[in-house]
């Protein structure tokens, strides 16, 4: 290369072969270059001129969205790369994972029953987060940009509309199980309604400041939480029922076993449609296999923890009517208070678990924000913080209104969300591993954002459609039961997950075949 063609490449603006939102009057790039050719006094500019300036002061990421170019990335020392597995344990070791705990014991199953379905669909939901996680550090983009190369550019804009509604959901059950223990902290002085908004307040201003933030924040919160739930362990584990088998047989018994695989399932698998929103600062040269077994196991083994603990209590309560008194009658953070001794203690516990429904909150606010933005570009001129915002606003809706109705709140939530991940998992492993080779140079990266140069997404969206139709013939919720669901046992079994995944992949594959011949990419 020529000295004139070298100078040529330094100077070259980053993104210059992207198509990213119209930039403002006044932004500076990192080769400090100004670039002043557009002026505009609007509403939206004045608050992205505000984002940009609080971004210098604090790191508010005033351009999340944007491709993290390798060059931009630096190495990663060992504590910074703890947190792939940090992340995801402070996330997911929490109030809502011991309510959902609670599940088998409601469906009629033993101990034994719920504590090898909790760790088998555990690891079944966490290994395709693994896996989506992995395009973060060699893509340098977020989760929803790296699924529009198998998606394409239309049909990617239901994925992060459905992305949104996850995590608005998972930080309203979140809001709810802490704003349990705030109450139960308060002896009954604090509306649960006041506790839902502390908590909601509280996620929300950390997740204003962005990925910074919160990958310290949660690298070290899970420590604190590992520590309550061996103390629940150990002073509610001689009150556990081994005893009591399950008074289900046959068909009943496989229906509620596929009900509850399905639950805890959607509960780890959900945070795969944000996965790699937390690894775009990564070197591309990262080990795959480290971000994949950390991130599988950084779900699997707090959940199992979280959920088995609540299996553990649940099944007590055959032995101490008190505690099945209070927990139906009071709720769920005036049973913890009801079974840790001493009382002082109980309460110092409760109130530390109010910080558990800030963690999940955090990473859910966050990846809702990002996700607005990459559904059209309209919304991408829409600084992030606005976002964080509004998604605050929606998840206190959602908490104050469900607070009184939370385990069909959690039964039927935390199904749907496995059944559409299902979905996204098989139609990009496909992609990844049969169209692109599982090479990352097979990827136009320039095109992250160019929606001429991404795939159409006819492929993915007749996959995407005709899978919904399969789970909804599978699904078994409260309000609905699928005619196929309907079939295992009295109260039904849900296989929509088994059903989505066959009926997404023999359609997708063939059809992405197709459109690569007829159209190209």
């Amino acid at each position: 290369m020529s000295s004139d063609e070298e100078r040529a490449q330094v100077s070259k603006p980053p993104h210059a072969d992207e198509k990213p939102f119209e930039r403002d009057a006044g932004f500076t790039d990192p080769y400090g270059i100004t670039h002043t050719t557009h002026q505009d006094n609007g509403i939206l500019a004045k608050l992205r001129r505000l984002e940009a300036s609080l971004d210098r002061k604090i790191g508010v990421e005033s351009e999340a969205i944007t491709r993290k170019l390798p060059e931009d990335k630096r190495p990663q020392r060992w504590h910074e790369q703890f947190s792939m597995f940090a992340l995801w344990a402070s996330g997911t070791m929490n109030t809502s994972c011991f309510a959902t705990g609670f599940l088998g014991w409601e469906f009629g199953l033993s101990l034994k029953q719920s504590i090898l379905i909790v760790i088998f669909a555990s690891i079944l939901g966490a290994a395709p987060t693994g896996f989506a996680a992995t395009f973060g550090a060699p893509t340098g983009l977020r989760q929803i940009s790296v699924s529009r190369y198998a998606f394409g550019w239309w049909p990617n804009k239901v994925v992060a509309a459905l992305n949104t509604i996850v995590q608005i959901g998972w930080a309203a059950v979140a809001c709810i199980t802490g704003g349990l223990a705030l109450t139960a902290v308060a002896d009954g002085h604090l509306s649960l309604v006041v506790g839902i908004v502390i908590l909601a307040i509280v996620a929300t201003l950390i997740s204003f400041v962005g990925l910074r933030a919160i990958l310290i924040y949660e690298r070290y919160a899970w420590i604190i939480f590992f520590i309550i739930f061996m103390v629940f362990f150990g002073e509610t584990g001689k009150y556990a029922d081994n005893k009591t088998e399950t008074k289900l047989k046959g068909a009943d018994l496989s229906g509620t076993v596929l009900s509850l695989v399905a639950i805890i399932y959607g509960s780890s698998t959900s945070w795969q449609t944000m996965a790699s929103d937390y690894y775009v600062h990564y070197p591309v040269n990262v080990s795959r296999w480290k971000v994949f077994l950390m991130t599988t196991f950084g779900i699997t083994i707090p959940t199992s923890i979280g959920m088995l603990a609540g299996c553990v209590v649940s099944s007590g309560m055959n032995n101490r009517p008190d505690w099945k008194e209070t927990y139906e009658n009071e709720g769920l953070g005036f049973l913890i208070q009801e079974m840790l001794y001493p009382r002082g203690f109980a309460k110092l516990i409760l109130t530390l678990l109010v910080l558990s429904g800030i963690n999940v909150n955090v990473i859910s606010i966050y990846s809702a924000a990002i996700s607005c933005q990459q559904f059209a570009r309209p919304f991408a001129k829409v600084p992030r913080f606005i976002w964080v915002f509004l998604c605050f606003a929606v998840i206190l809706g959602l908490a104050v209104g469900g607070r009184e109705n939370l385990s069909v709140y959690l039964t039927n939530f935390l199904s749907l969300l496995g059944y559409w991940c299902t979905q996204y998992f098989v139609i990009l492993f496909s992609e990844h591993v049969i169209f692109r080779k599982m090479n990352f140079d097979n990827y136009d990266l320039d095109a992250w954002n160019d929606p001429d140069r991404l795939p159409v997404g006819i492929a993915a969206g007749l996959a995407f459609g005709l899978g919904v139709i399969a789970w909804v013939m599978g699904m078994v919720e409260t309000w609905y039961v699928g005619p196929l669901g309907k079939l295992i046992g009295a109260s039904g079994g849900d296989i929509a997950n088994e059903f989505t995944f066959l009926v997404t992949a023999v359609i997708f594959i063939p059809a992405r075949f197709v459109e690569l011949s007829v159209i190209g990419r």
